[in-house]
């Protein structure tokens, strides 16, 4: 199954995507794509929520393969959901094409179903959570939790569209 721009989606308003969006994807991997770190969170479907999982380094600015493949491996998860960063006025920066490059190369590789959504915020969002609980964090202790915001803002999406209903004419 290709790769789902976010883009494609947003403009798809009700209409059914590329991805069935009837379909019960139980677990689910969000990546919060990054050139030096990749956050990862897991999500199950059913509750539409998300935990911060991990983060990967890269190596030489490409993801660690091999870590991927084994959080794959251990999770078997059903679909991969990849945050893409976009300008406030909507347009599209390097990170842009490099995230959707990373979701192009994840579907090659792992033969998964892959979505993208805009992830402008999340990390913001998600200094803001930790923040709430006190504690002090570096940069790197925010980029899983970015990627269980952008998990959850996808479930969000895909609950919102399932409640959809067409018009008839």
């Amino acid at each position: 199954m290709p790769v789902t721009p976010d883009h494609l989606m947003e403009s798809m308003a009700c209409s059914p995507s590329e991805l069935d969006l009837n379909q019960s994807y139980r677990i689910v991997l969000g990546f919060d794509f990054g050139r030096t770190r990749i956050g990862v969170a897991i999500g199950a479907a059913v509750t539409g929520t998300a935990q911060p999982l991990r983060v990967l380094s890269a190596r030489r600015q490409g993801p660690d393969w091999d870590a991927i493949a084994r959080l794959i491996s251990e999770w078997r998860p059903d679909l991969l959901v990849v945050g893409v960063p976009r300008h406030a006025d909507d347009s599209a920066g390097t990170m842009t094409e490099a995230a959707l490059r990373f979701s192009r190369q994840l579907h090659g590789r792992f033969h998964l179903p892959v979505a993208t959504i805009d992830e402008r915020l999340s990390s913001w969002e998600a200094e803001q959570r930790f923040a709430a609980t006190g504690r002090r964090h570096d940069g790197e202790a925010l980029d899983d939790g970015a990627a269980a915001i952008i998990l959850e803002s996808w479930f969000n999406r895909q609950r919102s569209l399932a409640s959809c209903t067409t018009p008839n004419f």
